[in-house]
């Protein structure tokens, strides 16, 4: 349970960043609890999506893994990004990516970032 909670965190912390650093990639609220509380629930949406479909994705896309040396996961982690933003607008919840190009730089953003949280982070259940 304390790996899903510091999982969710680092989600949650990268899109901050994403959302922080490029201008396309919005989330809007009244206050800055609700922003908090939209956030984490963004980063439960961006887990789920990363855990369910995104393995999917990656099996159905190996061969072009394979010939572009990895270069198509920014590709798979853009279009995971813009089907969270997708399902956030279906949960009415206020995220929002703006084109193909934003999420390609924000999931770049992601990635990195919420590979930095998890070294940091303590791992253990």
């Amino acid at each position: 349970m304390k790996n899903f909670v510091v999982k969710t965190l680092a989600n949650a912390g990268a899109l901050g960043v994403a959302i922080w650093l490029v201008q396309d990639i919005t989330l809007t609220g009244e206050s800055t609890g609700k922003k908090a509380l939209t956030l984490i629930l963004v980063a439960l949406v961006f887990g789920l999506v990363n855990v369910l479909v995104k393995p999917i994705v990656k099996l159905l896309t190996l061969p072009l893994f394979i010939l572009t040396l990895g270069l198509i996961t920014l590709v798979v982690n853009a279009l995971m990004l813009l089907l969270t933003s997708w399902l956030a607008e279906q949960f009415d919840l206020s995220f929002h990516v703006e084109g193909f190009w934003t999420a390609v730089l924000g999931g770049l953003i992601i990635s990195i970032v919420s590979w930095a949280l998890n070294v940091v982070l303590p791992d253990g259940d």
